[in-house]
């Protein structure tokens, strides 16, 4: 329950501040380089108040769960940690726009330094929190609330001193208030379409604690998707790198060159699967004990996975279409498609093989990756049937009317 309050708000912010990977992305391209500095304070603003409301429901988590019928010392318990949690997800709310920022210029190392050198002090810092200070698991609250405002105070020192931000490193001013709605247009469907993809897993999860054996169908799914969740993080990067050249070649004006970069992108994600998955199921015997010594774990964890590894292809292929996606600006269609595929197709799917014809974990695995499928496919069907010079016209457009209005309401 602790990690999973932490998890739902980290992916809505996660998905509200990929729509950076729009407007900065074009700003950038275009050369409008205050424009990426104003809408990145526009979106720290706007998650800072998202991490507000939040926190106020966090503030009165036990109250809450008492409602609902949780045991009173479950709650009270969840309550103190969310409570203690509640500085980490304001440095999250910091820290995404500063990462964005840095991603659609291709400024990647520091934030790969920032990370190395904040796990590095997080280990130390958790150990000393949890078991040498007596707050026990309050401690592990604490460690990751420093950690995440290390790591955002890492990055907001390199965007105020490095050389490398230097074109797009703006005063703070009245002007981020002037982005903001726009923001918002892009960070709602942007939020919508990744909470839709991580809610039909927890989903499938629910309905495998009412299969006839819960405790194993349950503890085999939860490998499986560790399994992928763990191998989707490569594929996620060339999402990110993706969604920056997609971007940054619409904003300036080079449809040819944003064609090219989505297709190669999907060419390296398709080579990289491929090797992934192959590794994968040629240790299909053994890798279940990386999670469990239960031989029947084991076992059942090795038959699933032939379709593990193609769940990795297809969820890779996907995550990489999805930069593309945001890349284009297209959040509201993703959002559309993984509404009809995951929960028209993919659910109903998994319910119907899962429980009607007792096919168990299998079937309910089945019938989310039958939904994972179809949401690859008509991404695919998009991105191929795109018309890129109207992209790239209609980026500029916008970019520029956007300029005009700011620079008229400044006058």
């Amino acid at each position: 329950m602790h990690s999973h309050t932490l998890d739902m708000a980290k992916i809505v912010m996660n998905g509200m501040a990929s729509a950076l990977e729009t407007l900065c992305g074009q700003a950038y391209g275009a050369q409008q380089y205050r424009k990426v500095g104003n809408q990145t304070y526009g979106a720290m603003f706007s998650l800072v108040l998202v991490a507000l409301a939040v926190s106020l429901v966090w503030f009165n988590m036990e109250k809450l769960l008492i409602v609902i019928g949780q045991d009173p010392i479950i709650a009270h318990e969840a309550g103190k940690f969310t409570l203690w949690l509640i500085p980490a997800i304001f440095a999250y709310a910091i820290f995404q726009p500063l990462s964005r920022y840095l991603q659609v210029q291709s400024i990647t190392i520091p934030m790969l330094v920032s990370s190395c050198v904040t796990l590095l002090l997080h280990i130390p810092l958790c150990w000393f929190l949890v078991f040498k200070s007596g707050l026990r698991n309050l401690g592990g609250a604490l460690a990751v609330g420093i950690s995440y405002w290390l790591n955002a105070i890492f990055l907001i020192l390199y965007v105020k001193y490095s050389s490398a931000c230097a074109k797009t490193r703006v005063p703070i001013s009245i002007e981020l208030f002037h982005g903001i709605g726009e923001f918002f247009r892009f960070a709602i469907p942007s939020a919508i379409m990744i909470c839709l993809q991580w809610w039909s897993y927890e989903i499938v999860i629910l309905l495998s604690g009412l299969l006839s054996n819960p405790q194993l169908e349950t503890s085999v799914l939860s490998v499986c998707l560790t399994t992928i969740g763990t191998l989707y993080s490569i594929p996620y990067g060339l999402s990110a790198a993706v969604s920056t050249r997609v971007s940054n070649e619409l904003g300036a004006g080079r449809p040819k060159a944003a064609s090219v970069a989505a297709y190669s992108g999907m060419i390296l994600a398709i080579i990289e699967l491929f090797i992934v998955s192959g590794t994968l199921y040629a240790t299909r015997h053994i890798f279940g004990y990386s999670f469990s010594n239960e031989r029947e774990v084991v076992d059942y964890v090795s038959s699933m996975a032939p379709l593990v590894c193609l769940s990795v292809i297809i969820d890779g292929l996907q995550g990489v279409l999805s930069g593309v996606a945001r890349g284009c600006g297209w959040q509201h269609i993703g959002a559309c498609v993984n509404l009809a595929a995951l929960y028209l197709c993919g659910v109903p799917v998994a319910a119907i093989l899962g429980h009607w014809l007792q096919l168990k974990a299998r079937g309910l695995w089945i019938g989310i990756q039958a939904g994972a499928v179809l949401q690859t496919v008509l991404l695919f069907i998009v991105t191929s049937c795109t018309n890129w010079e109207k992209q790239a016209s209609q980026a500029r457009e916008r970019i520029f009317e956007e300029r005009c209005s700011e620079e008229n309401t400044s006058a």
